[in-house]
């Protein structure tokens, strides 16, 4: 009688290796940035097509944001922040990119199914390129907050300019990285888009978008577990960077009651501060996107069996 041996089950991969090697991986994304770049242009195609102005609904978008919000706050509750348009576009511009990015990535792979499932491709540059569509209109709507910038004669040139780009890193990063998650489980739980326009809703009031970034500091001054939850918020600590990059004044002089008087803007810190803020993020922002890129890439294998 022969016994009976009971092997291990064994996982079979579809499309990728075991385990994620990034370097290699890395020079295999590099290789096929053109495919990167006509999947970011497709996006872009499909967005707008058949649309009588195209593009130009991502510069609408903001003005029409704007207009709402300038009306609501200065002659509903009588906002006294000067250059109230600049203020509000400057942190608007960076939380555009994550909402649409993460709405876009949430979608990446179950949109392209027949892709996945027909042609193999590093399955990452879906998300990548969901990024890369925001980031289109990014530039587009930076158009808009240019214009309205010259037109106030707003500009504040200095150190404050060096957060840009920091700020913008830790942007990309920690959007990058999301998208690599939403992406991966929207493919098994369908549930997941949904959720994130949820979380989008609640993420947009918990972020000094619309109110004043000084507004929370003073109230939270004497409480500082609260400051340190509020500022463990990513698009928090993002935001503030964009907005003293590109608004510049912390206390800019405006009119209170008819009376010219400085009034409390941005968070009272210093450049350093805040620079070393989002070097402490950026750094986050790196350790997040390479555990997100390996839950990725563990569950990328099987996507063209769950799609």
């Amino acid at each position: 009688m022969t016994a009976a041996v009971s092997s291990p089950e064994v996982s079979v991969r579809t499309s990728e290796p075991p385990r994620l090697r990034p370097l290699p991986r890395l020079r295999e994304l590099l290789a096929a940035r053109e495919l990167l770049a006509n999947l970011v242009r497709k996006e872009v195609k499909v967005k707008y097509k058949s649309s009588v102005l195209g593009a130009a609904w991502s510069m609408l978008n903001p003005i029409l944001i704007l207009a709402v919000f300038s009306l609501v706050f200065t002659i509903v509750l009588k906002n006294p922040t000067p250059h109230f348009p600049v203020y509000l576009l400057s942190g608007l511009l960076a939380w555009n990119l994550f909402a649409t990015s993460l709405s876009l990535g949430a979608r990446s792979v179950v949109d392209n199914a027949n892709l996945v499932t027909k042609v193999y491709f590093p399955r990452e540059l879906l998300p990548l390129a969901s990024v890369g569509t925001a980031v289109v209109d990014f530039a587009l709507q930076g158009i808009v907050l240019l214009v309205f910038i010259a037109l106030s004669r707003s500009f504040v040139a200095g150190w404050n300019l060096l957060l840009l780009p920091l700020a913008m890193f830790c942007l990309l990063a920690f959007t990058a990285a999301l998208n690599m998650w939403v992406s991966a489980l929207n493919v098994r739980y369908r549930d997941t888009q949904h959720l994130i326009n949820l979380a989008l809703l609640t993420w947009f009031w918990l972020t000094p978008v619309v109110y004043s970034s000084a507004l929370v500091f003073n109230r939270l001054n004497h409480h500082p577990i609260f400051k340190l939850l509020y500022l463990a918020n990513p698009l928090a600590d993002i935001v503030m960077g964009f907005q003293r990059a590109l608004y510049g004044n912390v206390s800019p002089v405006g009119k209170v009651n008819g009376v010219p008087q400085h009034v409390a803007v941005l968070a009272p810190v210093s450049v350093g501060w805040l620079a070393l803020l989002l070097v402490a993020l950026a750094a986050g922002c790196i350790v997040l996107f390479l555990l997100a890129w390996r839950t990725f890439f563990h569950l990328s294998g099987d996507f063209a069996e769950e799609l």
